[in-house]
């Protein structure tokens, strides 16, 4: 169960309770409910935290791929340059085909890694909203609680 359906149905649980007669609005919950409910956020909470810490470990393999895939690239393109370079009648052509493939590799890195870097972001940009969110809820719930029992 999602924590922001488990704050709801503490949210619920304290509407729904009885009233104490005489208490200035006091109302009676089941602690055993609570605690319960409770338990099932602090539950749900770890695997949300959890979904995040794998959208980070996505990013760095998002990038640990990226990287690799540059290397091969640089690095077949300076074995072709080493070819070309032997060939002599081709030396001026090689070097400048060279070039222009490793600075090709370099820019499709960095597309990469920017891209990479911006899925990331957009997804740990949402995973910390609803986090953000979640908490707030909680501070509410916990508030509200709290000046239940303070009347």
């Amino acid at each position: 169960m999602k924590v922001d359906d488990l704050i709801l149905d503490l949210q619920n649980l304290v509407d729904n309770a009885r009233p104490v007669p005489l208490s200035g609005g006091k109302v009676m919950v089941n602690s055993d409910e609570v605690f319960e409910i409770i338990a099932q956020i602090q539950d749900a909470m770890p695997a949300e935290v959890r979904q995040a810490k794998n959208i980070v470990a996505d990013r760095k393999q998002i990038l640990n791929e990226a990287n690799s895939e540059a290397e091969n690239i640089i690095r077949a393109a300076e074995e072709r340059k080493k070819i070309m370079l032997n060939q002599n009648e081709m030396v001026r052509e090689a070097q400048a085909k060279a070039k222009e493939i490793v600075d090709d590799a370099k820019a499709k890195s960095a597309e990469i890694r920017k891209a990479a870097n911006v899925y990331a972001d957009g997804i740990l940009k949402r995973a910390e909203e609803s986090l953000s969110t979640q908490l707030t809820d909680i501070k509410k719930t916990r508030s509200t609680l709290a000046n239940s029992q303070k009347k």
